[in-house]
């Protein structure tokens, strides 16, 4: 989270983006609006979930949480599910994951929004919407839409309820319309000088409204002080005595808590591929203490 106040947020800012889209009337409003401009028409009404999360089928199964889930009631279709995913993350492997983490996100939201007994004709559309900095395929586009269809024959309709976007906020490739510009252009500068049309001023009043709450300051102090004391617990534990059990200690504690390769990577100011390999040791290893997973990881046999 940096040492940002919160007047400096914008709204790719997780916290941010969360505060705002979760807050009482304000957040249905604005997240109705986003969506109306990325997907260049008109939402009538959305029903907001912050930071839905979709636990494993079991204690070693994968569970995800996303950032905002939104659900649109529409009259003459199914209902459509819309989860918005701000995403900063510049590393290599983790963009080159996200065509296999979106397909993960879409699996679990099915499998949450069909109940027993129901014909398929009802699940719900849903829509990803994953938005960056950071060009996800390095081929300049503003807007990358991913849908299945049939290899053999392009143009069969194939429509399964099922969509990905990815917005890369500097993209320029494919002509996307002016509002879309404008958005992520204030979306990753959420400065009054980017509000640049109407729809625009009124999601910037709300975001004002939403960072002078004396509520949503104390949580994001509350917050960046938990994760500056992680970082310093990973510091002082880990690399500072140099002990790889003590930053194996640091990581199993984590996962018990429930955080991520990505979440404890971004704590402990590490590699991501770094908790992986340790996840996996722990996984494969149950019942091992910090110091054997430690001596496997470094490869040093066990004293006779």
């Amino acid at each position: 989270m940096g040492k940002k106040n919160i007047e400096e947020l914008n709204l790719m800012d997780d916290f941010l983006m969360g505060s705002v889209l979760s807050y009482p009337v304000v957040g249905p409003e604005v997240c109705r609006k986003m969506i109306s401009i990325i997907l260049h028409r008109e939402i009538r009404e959305v029903r907001i979930v912050p930071q839905k999360a979709y636990f494993g089928a079991d204690t070693d199964k994968h569970g995800i949480r996303l950032d905002v889930y939104a659900e649109e009631a529409r009259e003459e279709d199914v209902d459509t599910v819309y989860d918005i995913e701000p995403d900063k993350s510049s590393k290599g492997e983790m963009r080159l994951a996200l065509p296999r983490r979106t397909r993960f996100y879409h699996a679990k939201i099915d499998a949450d929004s069909l109940a027993s007994g129901e014909d398929y004709a009802q699940l719900k559309n849903v829509t990803v919407i994953f938005i960056s900095p950071n060009d996800p395929f390095g081929l300049k586009r503003m807007i990358y839409t991913i849908k299945n269809t049939c290899v053999e024959e392009p143009d069969m309709p194939y429509e399964d309820g099922m969509q990905t976007l990815f917005l890369y906020t500097k993209g320029s490739k494919g002509n996307p319309p002016e509002e879309l510009r404008r958005l992520l252009r204030y979306l990753e500068d959420s400065r009054e000088e980017n509000a640049q049309d109407e729809d625009l001023k009124e999601i910037h009043r709300m975001v004002q409204q939403v960072k002078r709450d004396r509520e949503v300051s104390l949580e994001y102090m509350k917050i960046y002080e938990r994760e500056r004391m992680i970082r310093e617990e990973g510091r002082e534990e880990g690399y500072a005595s140099g002990g790889e059990a003590a930053k194996i200690g640091i990581i199993r504690r984590k996962v018990e808590k429930g955080f991520s390769a990505p979440e404890i990577a971004e704590m402990l100011e590490t590699e991501e591929s770094y908790v992986n390999e340790v996840m996996h040791l722990l996984e494969e290893n149950e019942g091992a203490s910090d110091l054997e997973i430690a001596r496997k990881k470094l490869g040093i046999e066990e004293d006779e």
